[in-house]
Protein backbone atom coordinates (compact mmCIF):
# COMPACT_ATOMS: atom_id res chain seq x y z
CA UNK A 1 0.00 0.00 0.00
CA UNK A 2 1.53 3.60 -0.71
CA UNK A 3 1.26 6.36 1.22
CA UNK A 4 0.51 9.78 -0.75
CA UNK A 5 2.22 12.76 1.22
CA UNK A 6 3.06 16.58 1.16
CA UNK A 7 7.06 17.40 1.03
CA UNK A 8 9.27 20.21 1.17
CA UNK A 9 10.53 20.88 -2.32
CA UNK A 10 13.00 23.65 -2.11
CA UNK A 11 12.49 27.25 -1.03
CA UNK A 12 8.93 28.23 -1.51
CA UNK A 13 7.68 24.71 -2.74
CA UNK A 14 5.67 21.88 -1.63
CA UNK A 15 4.87 18.57 -3.78
CA UNK A 16 3.06 15.62 -3.48
CA UNK A 17 5.28 12.74 -3.15
CA UNK A 18 4.41 8.96 -2.58
CA UNK A 19 5.99 7.62 0.11
CA UNK A 20 6.16 3.63 1.91
CA UNK A 21 3.31 2.79 4.21
CA UNK A 22 4.42 3.31 7.93
CA UNK A 23 5.72 0.36 9.32
CA UNK A 24 6.44 0.27 13.45
CA UNK A 25 10.27 0.83 13.19
CA UNK A 26 12.00 4.17 12.10
CA UNK A 27 13.41 4.37 8.38
CA UNK A 28 16.09 6.16 6.91
CA UNK A 29 14.84 9.64 5.01
CA UNK A 30 15.38 13.19 4.56
CA UNK A 31 15.79 14.79 8.42
CA UNK A 32 15.97 11.63 10.23
CA UNK A 33 18.43 11.46 12.70
CA UNK A 34 21.08 8.64 11.95
CA UNK A 35 20.51 7.69 15.54
CA UNK A 36 16.75 6.97 14.85
CA UNK A 37 17.19 4.69 12.25
CA UNK A 38 16.05 1.41 13.26
CA UNK A 39 14.19 2.33 16.44
CA UNK A 40 11.52 0.09 16.89
CA UNK A 41 8.41 1.64 17.28
CA UNK A 42 6.08 -1.40 19.04
CA UNK A 43 4.40 1.18 21.51
CA UNK A 44 3.04 3.04 18.70
CA UNK A 45 -0.01 3.34 16.11
CA UNK A 46 -0.77 3.83 12.38
CA UNK A 47 -3.56 6.38 11.64
CA UNK A 48 -5.78 6.78 8.76
CA UNK A 49 -5.58 10.68 8.20
CA UNK A 50 -8.74 12.22 9.01
CA UNK A 51 -7.30 16.23 9.15
CA UNK A 52 -4.34 17.30 9.60
CA UNK A 53 -3.10 21.10 9.19
CA UNK A 54 -1.08 23.26 7.39
CA UNK A 55 0.78 25.59 10.30
CA UNK A 56 2.17 28.72 10.08
CA UNK A 57 5.63 26.86 11.58
CA UNK A 58 5.50 24.65 8.34
CA UNK A 59 5.53 27.96 6.40
CA UNK A 60 8.64 28.89 8.11
CA UNK A 61 10.44 25.75 6.68
CA UNK A 62 8.52 25.96 2.99
CA UNK A 63 10.05 29.79 2.62
CA UNK A 64 13.58 28.58 3.04
CA UNK A 65 13.80 29.91 6.57
CA UNK A 66 15.09 26.79 8.11
CA UNK A 67 17.45 24.05 7.56
CA UNK A 68 15.30 21.94 6.59
CA UNK A 69 16.31 19.32 3.93
CA UNK A 70 14.38 18.73 0.81
CA UNK A 71 12.55 15.33 0.69
CA UNK A 72 10.96 15.94 4.28
CA UNK A 73 7.86 15.03 4.65
CA UNK A 74 5.95 17.71 6.63
CA UNK A 75 3.03 17.97 8.87
CA UNK A 76 2.58 18.40 13.01
CA UNK A 77 -1.04 18.60 13.30
CA UNK A 78 -2.43 15.10 13.07
CA UNK A 79 -6.16 13.92 13.33
CA UNK A 80 -7.05 10.06 12.44
CA UNK A 81 -8.48 6.93 12.99
CA UNK A 82 -6.22 3.71 14.53
CA UNK A 83 -6.34 1.88 11.53
CA UNK A 84 -3.18 -0.37 13.08
CA UNK A 85 -2.06 -1.24 16.80
CA UNK A 86 1.57 -1.68 18.14
CA UNK A 87 2.48 -4.89 20.04
CA UNK A 88 2.88 -3.16 23.37
CA UNK A 89 -0.21 -0.81 22.43
CA UNK A 90 -2.22 -1.92 25.66
CA UNK A 91 -5.27 0.78 25.58
CA UNK A 92 -5.82 1.83 21.90
CA UNK A 93 -8.10 0.10 19.56
CA UNK A 94 -8.69 -0.26 16.08
CA UNK A 95 -11.40 2.29 14.87
CA UNK A 96 -10.79 4.83 17.62
CA UNK A 97 -10.21 8.35 16.34
CA UNK A 98 -7.61 10.68 17.99
CA UNK A 99 -6.07 14.04 18.53
CA UNK A 100 -2.39 13.45 18.20
CA UNK A 101 0.08 16.79 19.96
CA UNK A 102 2.77 17.85 17.85
CA UNK A 103 5.06 17.12 20.39
CA UNK A 104 6.39 13.33 20.67
CA UNK A 105 7.20 12.55 24.27
CA UNK A 106 8.22 8.69 25.79
CA UNK A 107 6.15 9.32 29.27
CA UNK A 108 8.86 8.00 31.02
CA UNK A 109 11.65 10.67 31.44
CA UNK A 110 12.11 13.16 33.79
CA UNK A 111 10.67 16.12 31.91
CA UNK A 112 7.36 14.14 30.45
CA UNK A 113 7.02 13.22 34.30
CA UNK A 114 6.42 16.90 34.98
CA UNK A 115 4.14 17.39 32.55
CA UNK A 116 6.97 19.37 30.48
CA UNK A 117 5.72 16.84 27.33
CA UNK A 118 7.50 19.51 24.81
CA UNK A 119 11.40 18.99 25.86
CA UNK A 120 11.00 15.19 26.30
CA UNK A 121 14.23 13.94 26.79
CA UNK A 122 14.58 11.03 24.90
CA UNK A 123 12.94 10.92 21.33
CA UNK A 124 15.48 13.11 19.61
CA UNK A 125 18.80 12.09 20.07
CA UNK A 126 20.17 16.47 18.96
CA UNK A 127 17.85 18.18 21.92
CA UNK A 128 15.16 17.84 24.04
CA UNK A 129 12.00 18.38 22.09
CA UNK A 130 10.35 16.48 18.67
CA UNK A 131 7.60 16.92 16.49
CA UNK A 132 6.29 15.11 13.29
CA UNK A 133 7.50 16.47 9.83
CA UNK A 134 9.95 19.23 11.68
CA UNK A 135 13.52 20.25 10.99
CA UNK A 136 15.63 19.41 13.99
CA UNK A 137 13.03 17.19 15.68
CA UNK A 138 14.79 14.03 15.28
CA UNK A 139 13.36 12.58 12.04
CA UNK A 140 9.60 11.37 12.59
CA UNK A 141 7.44 11.57 9.21
CA UNK A 142 5.03 14.25 8.94
CA UNK A 143 1.49 13.83 9.13
CA UNK A 144 0.12 15.54 5.87
CA UNK A 145 -0.15 12.10 4.36
CA UNK A 146 -2.90 9.97 3.80
CA UNK A 147 -1.67 7.71 6.41
CA UNK A 148 1.19 8.09 9.42
CA UNK A 149 3.01 6.14 12.63
CA UNK A 150 2.92 8.10 15.85
CA UNK A 151 4.71 6.32 18.58
CA UNK A 152 4.09 5.73 22.31
CA UNK A 153 0.56 5.98 21.37
CA UNK A 154 -0.69 4.95 24.69
CA UNK A 155 0.40 8.25 25.99
CA UNK A 156 0.33 10.60 23.03
CA UNK A 157 -2.86 10.16 21.95
CA UNK A 158 -6.43 11.45 22.85
CA UNK A 159 -9.28 9.45 22.16
CA UNK A 160 -12.39 11.26 21.12
CA UNK A 161 -15.35 9.71 23.16
CA UNK A 162 -17.57 8.92 20.47
CA UNK A 163 -16.83 8.74 17.23
CA UNK A 164 -19.81 10.37 15.64
CA UNK A 165 -19.79 13.38 18.04
CA UNK A 166 -16.08 13.94 16.70
CA UNK A 167 -16.80 13.73 13.04
CA UNK A 168 -19.22 16.26 13.62
CA UNK A 169 -17.10 18.77 15.21
CA UNK A 170 -13.94 17.42 13.78
CA UNK A 171 -12.89 21.05 12.03
CA UNK A 172 -13.20 21.85 15.88
CA UNK A 173 -11.16 19.15 17.40
CA UNK A 174 -8.48 19.12 14.82
CA UNK A 175 -7.05 22.15 16.27
CA UNK A 176 -6.61 20.37 19.33
CA UNK A 177 -3.03 19.00 17.63
CA UNK A 178 -1.41 22.58 17.65
CA UNK A 179 -3.14 26.00 17.61
CA UNK A 180 -5.62 25.81 19.99
CA UNK A 181 -3.35 24.33 22.61
CA UNK A 182 -0.54 26.69 22.09
CA UNK A 183 -2.71 29.74 21.85
CA UNK A 184 -3.98 28.55 24.99
CA UNK A 185 -0.10 28.26 26.45
CA UNK A 186 0.61 31.99 25.51
CA UNK A 187 -2.17 33.25 26.84
CA UNK A 188 -1.67 31.16 30.50
CA UNK A 189 1.89 32.33 30.21
CA UNK A 190 1.06 35.46 30.22
CA UNK A 191 -1.02 35.15 33.41
CA UNK A 192 -4.45 35.56 31.69
CA UNK A 193 -7.25 35.93 34.08
CA UNK A 194 -10.87 37.36 34.59
CA UNK A 195 -10.35 40.83 34.01
CA UNK A 196 -7.25 40.96 32.55
CA UNK A 197 -6.41 43.47 29.37
CA UNK A 198 -4.64 41.34 27.01
CA UNK A 199 -2.24 42.51 23.81
CA UNK A 200 -2.12 39.99 20.97
CA UNK A 201 0.72 40.59 18.41
CA UNK A 202 0.04 38.36 15.24
CA UNK A 203 -3.83 37.73 13.90
CA UNK A 204 -2.82 34.97 11.98
CA UNK A 205 -4.19 31.04 13.38
CA UNK A 206 -2.28 30.72 16.41
CA UNK A 207 -3.04 34.62 17.41
CA UNK A 208 -6.25 34.38 17.06
CA UNK A 209 -6.36 31.08 18.94
CA UNK A 210 -4.61 33.01 21.51
CA UNK A 211 -7.50 35.63 21.73
CA UNK A 212 -9.72 32.91 21.72
CA UNK A 213 -7.83 31.51 24.53
CA UNK A 214 -8.04 34.88 26.31
CA UNK A 215 -11.57 35.08 26.36
CA UNK A 216 -12.30 31.72 27.55
CA UNK A 217 -9.82 32.65 30.37
CA UNK A 218 -11.89 35.21 31.19
CA UNK A 219 -10.10 38.22 29.96
CA UNK A 220 -12.06 42.18 29.92
CA UNK A 221 -10.86 43.09 26.57
CA UNK A 222 -8.11 41.14 24.05
CA UNK A 223 -6.73 43.87 21.74
CA UNK A 224 -4.79 41.85 18.38
CA UNK A 225 -2.19 43.54 16.16
CA UNK A 226 -1.34 42.37 13.22
CA UNK A 227 -0.55 44.03 9.82
CA UNK A 228 -3.28 42.62 7.62
CA UNK A 229 -6.46 44.25 7.43
CA UNK A 230 -8.29 40.92 6.33
CA UNK A 231 -6.96 39.11 9.86
CA UNK A 232 -8.39 41.92 11.74
CA UNK A 233 -11.09 41.90 10.39
CA UNK A 234 -11.77 38.24 11.38
CA UNK A 235 -10.30 39.26 14.78
CA UNK A 236 -13.05 41.81 15.39
CA UNK A 237 -15.79 39.39 14.09
CA UNK A 238 -14.75 37.10 17.65
CA UNK A 239 -15.35 40.51 19.61
CA UNK A 240 -11.60 41.63 19.66
CA UNK A 241 -10.27 45.15 19.45
CA UNK A 242 -7.50 45.38 16.86
CA UNK A 243 -4.36 47.90 16.36
CA UNK A 244 -2.76 47.99 12.41
CA UNK A 245 0.56 48.45 13.77
CA UNK A 246 1.69 50.17 10.19
CA UNK A 247 0.06 53.10 11.17
CA UNK A 248 2.84 53.55 14.26
CA UNK A 249 3.21 52.49 17.65
CA UNK A 250 0.77 49.98 19.42
CA UNK A 251 1.10 51.77 22.67
CA UNK A 252 -0.58 55.03 20.95
CA UNK A 253 -3.59 53.06 19.59
CA UNK A 254 -4.12 50.79 23.01
CA UNK A 255 -4.01 54.29 25.00
CA UNK A 256 -7.01 55.25 22.41
CA UNK A 257 -9.04 51.70 23.34
CA UNK A 258 -7.85 51.87 27.32
CA UNK A 259 -7.45 55.09 28.22
CA UNK A 260 -3.97 54.11 29.40
CA UNK A 261 -0.69 53.14 26.85
CA UNK A 262 -0.63 49.35 28.62
CA UNK A 263 -1.70 46.20 28.70
CA UNK A 264 -1.63 43.33 31.88
CA UNK A 265 -0.64 40.47 30.06
CA UNK A 266 0.91 40.18 26.02
CA UNK A 267 0.97 36.91 23.87
CA UNK A 268 3.55 36.90 20.77
CA UNK A 269 1.90 35.43 18.24
CA UNK A 270 4.38 36.04 15.54
CA UNK A 271 7.79 35.11 16.34
CA UNK A 272 11.10 35.13 14.28
CA UNK A 273 9.72 36.69 10.71
CA UNK A 274 8.20 39.85 12.45
CA UNK A 275 8.16 42.84 10.96
CA UNK A 276 8.95 46.70 11.67
CA UNK A 277 6.03 48.63 12.92
CA UNK A 278 4.82 52.03 10.94
CA UNK A 279 7.11 53.44 8.14
CA UNK A 280 9.29 49.67 8.74
CA UNK A 281 6.40 47.66 8.45
CA UNK A 282 8.09 46.46 5.13
CA UNK A 283 11.02 45.61 6.42
CA UNK A 284 12.39 42.42 8.70
CA UNK A 285 13.12 43.07 12.25
CA UNK A 286 12.84 40.03 14.06
CA UNK A 287 13.12 41.33 17.77
CA UNK A 288 10.31 43.93 16.91
CA UNK A 289 7.32 41.69 19.12
CA UNK A 290 9.56 41.08 21.70
CA UNK A 291 10.31 44.56 21.98
CA UNK A 292 7.11 46.18 21.48
CA UNK A 293 5.42 43.41 24.07
CA UNK A 294 8.17 44.83 26.71
CA UNK A 295 7.03 48.24 25.92
CA UNK A 296 3.56 47.99 26.61
CA UNK A 297 3.05 45.18 29.27
CA UNK A 298 2.56 46.87 32.84
CA UNK A 299 5.63 46.46 35.31
CA UNK A 300 5.07 43.31 37.17
CA UNK A 301 3.39 41.54 34.16
CA UNK A 302 4.00 38.29 31.70
CA UNK A 303 4.74 37.65 28.61
CA UNK A 304 3.76 34.44 26.51
CA UNK A 305 5.74 33.64 23.71
CA UNK A 306 4.10 30.60 21.65
CA UNK A 307 5.77 32.42 18.42
CA UNK A 308 8.90 30.53 17.17
CA UNK A 309 12.08 31.40 17.25
CA UNK A 310 14.88 29.29 16.14
CA UNK A 311 18.87 28.57 16.03
CA UNK A 312 19.23 28.45 12.80
CA UNK A 313 17.59 30.71 10.16
CA UNK A 314 19.97 31.05 6.62
CA UNK A 315 17.39 33.99 5.42
CA UNK A 316 17.91 36.21 8.47
CA UNK A 317 18.43 39.63 8.33
CA UNK A 318 21.62 39.49 9.49
CA UNK A 319 24.75 37.43 10.93
CA UNK A 320 23.21 37.16 14.43
CA UNK A 321 19.61 37.06 13.67
CA UNK A 322 21.01 33.42 11.27
CA UNK A 323 22.00 31.70 14.91
CA UNK A 324 18.77 33.14 16.77
CA UNK A 325 20.26 36.14 18.32
CA UNK A 326 18.22 39.08 18.23
CA UNK A 327 18.47 42.61 19.30
CA UNK A 328 16.35 42.15 22.66
CA UNK A 329 15.95 45.36 24.85
CA UNK A 330 16.09 43.05 27.59
CA UNK A 331 17.17 45.56 30.18
CA UNK A 332 13.83 46.68 29.70
CA UNK A 333 12.00 43.95 30.87
CA UNK A 334 14.22 43.66 33.70
CA UNK A 335 13.08 46.95 35.07
CA UNK A 336 10.19 45.98 34.42
CA UNK A 337 10.38 42.56 36.32
CA UNK A 338 8.63 40.70 33.45
CA UNK A 339 8.00 37.28 33.27
CA UNK A 340 8.98 35.57 30.04
CA UNK A 341 7.16 32.39 28.84
CA UNK A 342 8.36 30.43 26.26
CA UNK A 343 9.02 27.55 24.69
CA UNK A 344 6.96 24.80 22.72
CA UNK A 345 3.83 24.12 23.93
CA UNK A 346 3.47 20.87 26.11
CA UNK A 347 -0.20 20.21 23.75
CA UNK A 348 -0.69 17.91 26.79
CA UNK A 349 -0.85 19.92 29.66
CA UNK A 350 -4.00 21.58 27.85
CA UNK A 351 -5.26 19.63 25.04
CA UNK A 352 -8.37 17.06 27.32
CA UNK A 353 -9.58 20.29 28.73
CA UNK A 354 -9.80 22.07 25.67
CA UNK A 355 -11.36 18.78 24.10
CA UNK A 356 -14.26 19.38 26.77
CA UNK A 357 -15.07 22.60 26.17
CA UNK A 358 -15.25 22.03 22.24
CA UNK A 359 -17.05 19.47 22.49
CA UNK A 360 -19.83 21.35 25.45
CA UNK A 361 -20.47 23.88 22.85
CA UNK A 362 -17.76 26.55 25.02
CA UNK A 363 -16.09 27.61 22.33
CA UNK A 364 -15.99 27.97 18.35
CA UNK A 365 -12.22 28.03 17.68
CA UNK A 366 -12.64 26.41 14.10
CA UNK A 367 -15.36 29.52 13.14
CA UNK A 368 -12.63 31.90 15.11
CA UNK A 369 -9.59 30.70 12.52
CA UNK A 370 -11.76 30.08 9.74
CA UNK A 371 -11.03 26.81 9.18
CA UNK A 372 -11.12 25.56 5.43
CA UNK A 373 -10.86 21.56 4.47
CA UNK A 374 -8.94 21.12 0.89
CA UNK A 375 -8.36 18.09 -0.44
CA UNK A 376 -4.52 16.49 -0.01
CA UNK A 377 -3.58 17.11 -3.56
CA UNK A 378 -4.57 20.52 -3.07
CA UNK A 379 -2.04 21.39 -0.37
CA UNK A 380 0.83 23.06 -2.90
CA UNK A 381 -2.54 25.64 -3.45
CA UNK A 382 -3.28 26.11 0.23
CA UNK A 383 -0.28 26.35 0.98
CA UNK A 384 0.48 29.68 -1.50
CA UNK A 385 -2.79 30.92 0.14
CA UNK A 386 -1.41 30.86 3.32
CA UNK A 387 1.35 32.30 3.05
CA UNK A 388 -0.26 35.15 0.62
CA UNK A 389 -1.71 36.28 4.05
CA UNK A 390 -5.44 35.24 3.38
CA UNK A 391 -7.32 35.17 6.83
CA UNK A 392 -7.91 31.31 7.11
CA UNK A 393 -6.74 27.86 8.54
CA UNK A 394 -6.27 24.92 5.59
CA UNK A 395 -6.89 21.58 6.95
CA UNK A 396 -6.25 18.61 4.60
CA UNK A 397 -8.59 16.17 4.03
CA UNK A 398 -6.61 13.03 2.79
CA UNK A 399 -9.81 10.44 2.58
CA UNK A 400 -12.49 13.12 1.79
CA UNK A 401 -13.75 12.04 5.28
CA UNK A 402 -14.31 16.11 6.51
CA UNK A 403 -16.73 16.57 3.40
CA UNK A 404 -18.83 13.47 4.08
Amino acid sequence: MGNLAVSYAGAGKVELIDTPYPEFELKDGPGVHPANIGRQVHHGVILKTIATNICGSDQHMVRGRTTAPEGLVLGHEITGEVVEVGRDVEFLKVGDVVSVPFNISCGRCRNCKTGQTGICLNVNPDRPGSAYGYVDMGGWVGGQAEYVLVPYADWNALKFPDRDQAMEKILDLTMLSDIFPTGFHGAVGAGVTVGSTVYVAGAGPVGIAAATSAQLLGAAVVIVGDLNEDRLAQARAMGCETVNVALGDPADQIEQILGVPEVDCAIDAVGFEARGHGHGAATEQPATVLNSIMEITRAGGSLGIPGLYVTGDPGAVDEAAKVGSLSMRFGLGWAKSHTFVTGQCPVMKYHRGLMNAILNDKVSIAKNVNATAISLKDAPKGYAEFDSGVAKKFVLDPHGLIGA
